[in-house]
């Protein structure tokens, strides 16, 4: 009996707010309201921050986190490492990712990129893998070690001081850092990844962890369900939270005007679709960064 109130989750996410659900859970959980704590009583949640999918997916392989939220491209190259070692829960958060430039630039098409460079948040992250995508299939010649445009794998928090310097001509990101750059570093949006399409933010399973522990992880999944449909009905209160939430996680003010400046850009919603990860998958071997043939995805979503 005491064991099971010892019971621990470890859950991974990152200090972005298309990572909404994450964020408000924690603080909730830090104003004595946890959502996932009074769903699941008797289970402590760990949560650990990530700064992109790739770490994210070794943390869920050592055992580290149980479940993360992360974006799909991760995921599917996981499920094809591992063979079905890992899993799609839900979705999350569709959008909310894009390229900005410089107020004063003239950058706005593929081919205007040739020669330039562009920071994306790690190599072979969901949004460094749609930029990659978008200039190839323009026709530049873009390879995981160079080609016509250098794209530069640099952590988020390091991308608005290199912009701001002006050491990169853009920059291919995601909420809350798309309006950073816009409103903290006097950049502009010139291309923003279809809400309707892109799929930004998935919950994953560890598979090892699900057959060890069914019953914790359906629970699990269907708290973080019930919270996205909570945000879609309390959407100033959600992003109060999240502002709220990134602040004590920065120890400094994170502005509610970022947050509300993203918002309209993300779309909150449980549903995924295997169709999605099969784009993901020609994304990815487009981009040179998968060469394996993974065959039948069925396994990497839930069945309907």
């Amino acid at each position: 009996m005491a064991g099971a109130e010892e019971k621990t989750l470890e859950v991974g996410y990152f200090p972005n707010v298309t990572h909404a659900q994450a964020l408000i859970a924690q603080n909730m959980a830090a104003e004595g309201q946890g959502w996932f704590e009074k769903r699941l009583p008797g289970v402590a949640i760990n949560w650990h921050s990530f700064n992109a999918g790739p770490s994210a997916m070794e943390a869920l392989f050592a055992g580290v986190a149980h479940l993360t939220y992360v974006g799909p491209n991760p995921v599917l190259n996981a499920y094809i490492r591992s063979q079905g070692g890992v899993y799609v829960g839900a979705g999350a958060v569709r959008g909310g990712a894009g390229l900005v430039v410089p107020n004063n630039s003239s950058l706005s098409q593929p081919l205007d990129f040739k020669g330039q460079s562009i920071a994306t948040p790690q190599l072979g992250n969901t949004q460094d893998i749609a930029c990659r995508y978008w200039l190839i299939q323009a026709g530049l010649k873009v390879s995981p070690t160079g080609g016509e445009v250098t794209i530069v794998p640099t952590p988020n928090p390091s991308i608005l001081p290199l912009f701001i310097k002006g050491e990169i001509a853009g920059a291919w990101t995601v909420e809350p850092w798309l309006s950073r750059l816009e409103m903290e570093g006097g950049g502009k949006l010139v291309y923003s990844e279809p809400a309707e399409t892109s799929l930004t933010t998935v919950l994953s399973v560890s598979g090892k962890f699900q057959k060890e522990e069914p019953e914790l992880t359906a629970k699990f999944i269907k708290a973080h369900q019930e919270l996205t449909e909570w945000i879609k009905e309390h959407p100033e209160e959600a992003q109060k939270r999240v502002a709220a939430e990134l602040t004590r996680q920065m120890r400094r003010e994170f502005p509610i005007k970022l947050v509300q400046h993203a918002w309209p850009r993300l779309v909150f919603e449980n549903k995924v679709r295997v169709e999605e990860f099969q784009f993901a998958l020609k994304a990815a071997q487009t981009a040179g960064l998968v060469s394996e043939e993974p065959g039948d995805l069925s396994g990497l979503v839930p069945q309907p």
